[in-house]
């Protein structure tokens, strides 16, 4: 194993993903969201914007270690800009799909910490209502098939699980560092 560490936060939307990333930053300033590539349109925070040409390139150079379509656009974790997060610090990578944690894991060499954010579907609800998202539906359409990508996938280790209606931010970014902590003192005993 390599010992660069990541973490990658699974759940559904609205789970609180964005926000503990932020809890992580300020708790440590190595801590840095993963920046996807996406393909497509809408909102571009947070994403490294690309073109239909630039993911056929990185695809054709086996630069891709797990895209998937959302919202009528692609998402893509990719081995140059996963290079780009190590080198920054530890980066924090959203999914909502286990296939995604599996390819990661597989595809990407680094000591991963898998962590579940999750939240009834009520709170998914009232969550992006509450920011003003304008397609709260589809949300609630990811949340249903995020939910039965856990009942597919009953094998998946977590090697955290949080209820984000329970637990604040900072507490959840303190349990997560402190899951790294342990593992890097486990790696070097």
């Amino acid at each position: 194993m390599t010992g660069r560490q990541g973490v990658i936060l699974y759940g559904p939307p609205a789970a609180g993903k964005d926000t503990v990333t932020a809890a992580l930053t300020e708790l440590r300033a190595q801590y840095r969201q993963f920046a996807r590539l996406k393909v497509g349109s809408g909102k571009s925070t947070g994403y490294r914007m690309g073109t239909a040409e630039q993911l056929r390139e990185l695809e054709a150079a086996g630069g891709v270690v797990y895209a998937n379509s959302r919202y009528g656009n692609a998402y893509v974790i990719d081995v140059p800009g996963l290079d780009a997060a190590f080198a920054a610090g530890v980066p924090v990578v959203h999914l909502g799909q286990v296939g995604g944690i599996r390819a990661l894991i597989d595809g990407y060499p680094a000591d991963w910490a898998v962590v579940l954010l999750w939240c009834p579907r009520e709170a998914t609800a009232e969550r992006s209502a509450g920011r003003g998202d304008s397609d709260t539906t589809a949300r609630l359409a990811a949340w249903d098939a995020t939910r039965g990508d856990l009942d597919a996938h009953p094998s998946m280790v977590w090697d955290l699980t949080v209820d984000t209606t329970a637990s604040t931010p900072r507490d959840t970014a303190r349990l997560i560092d402190q899951l790294l902590a342990q593992r890097a003192g486990a790696a070097t005993a």
